[in-house]
C-alpha cells in the first residue's frame, strides 16, 4: 500500500498543466480548434448574432456563421503522460477584447488562427502578443475553395519577428490541430529557456 500510494504522490507530483490561448479574428475557427481537440466537452460562451451586432460585426466571407464567442472557450487536452494543455478561446471582436488581459495572465503562449481570406484580422492578435512577448506561432486555418498560401508568405505578410513559426491546420481535424499545439509547446519552451539562460548569463 505505501509504494501504491508514494507512485500516485509521484505520478501527481510529476503531471504538469499549461495554459494555452487560441486567438484570432472573428469567425477564425477558435471555437471549432477547442472543440475539435479537447477531451472534455468543451465551454463554450457563445451567442447568436443579432441585428443589434450587424453593425459592428464584419461577417464578409463568413456569411454562414451564426453565433459569437462572447467570453471565452475553455477545453483541455493531454498532449503526453504528464503533461495536459488548458485552452482558453479568447473572443474575436474589439469589443471583448477588455478579456484577453485576464485570459493571458500565467499563459505559455498562444495560437493565433488566420483566414487567407481575411488575413489582417489576427493582426490584432498578433501585435497583442508581440508586445507582452508571449511566444505565440500562427496556424493558418485551411477554408475550403481557398488560394494556399506557403508558410512564408503569410510569415511576409503579417510581418512576423524571426523565428515565429506558421503552420497550416484543418481547425476542424483532432490530430492537425494537436500538430499546432505540440509545435507551439515546443517553441514556447525554446523560448522560455533562452530567456531563462540570458537572465542569469
Amino acid at each position: 500500500m505505501g509504494s501504491e500510494r508514494s507512485d500516485a504522490m509521484g505520478t501527481e507530483a510529476t503531471a504538469m498543466a499549461l495554459k494555452i490561448l487560441v486567438a484570432g479574428g472573428f469567425g477564425v475557427g477558435k471555437t471549432t480548434l477547442v472543440g475539435a481537440v479537447s477531451e472534455i466537452r468543451p465551454l463554450r460562451t457563445e451567442e447568436l448574432l443579432s441585428e443589434v451586432g450587424q453593425s459592428v460585426d464584419d461577417t464578409e466571407g463568413i456569411d454562414r456563421k451564426t453565433t459569437t464567442t462572447v467570453a471565452m472557450d475553455f477545453g483541455r487536452i493531454t498532449i503526453r503522460s504528464g503533461l495536459s494543455l488548458y485552452l482558453f478561446g479568447t473572443p474575436g471582436q474589439d469589443r471583448f477584447w477588455f478579456l484577453w488581459d485576464e485570459l493571458s495572465q500565467g499563459a505559455l503562449g498562444a495560437v493565433v488562427l488566420a483566414d487567407t481570406r481575411r488575413l489582417e484580422d489576427c493582426f490584432p492578435a498578433v501585435d497583442y502578443f508581440e508586445h507582452r512577448r508571449i511566444p505565440f506561432v500562427v496556424a493558418v486555418n485551411r477554408f475550403a475553395q481557398t488560394r494556399t498560401y506557403g508558410a512564408h508568405e503569410v510569415s511576409r505578410a503579417l510581418d512576423l519577428d524571426r523565428g515565429t513559426p506558421v503552420v497550416l491546420c484543418d481547425a476542424r481535424d483532432r490530430d492537425s490541430g494537436k500538430e499546432v499545439l505540440i509545435r507551439l509547446v515546443e517553441y514556447a519552451g525554446r523560448v522560455h529557456t533562452a530567456r531563462l539562460l540570458d537572465s542569469v548569463g
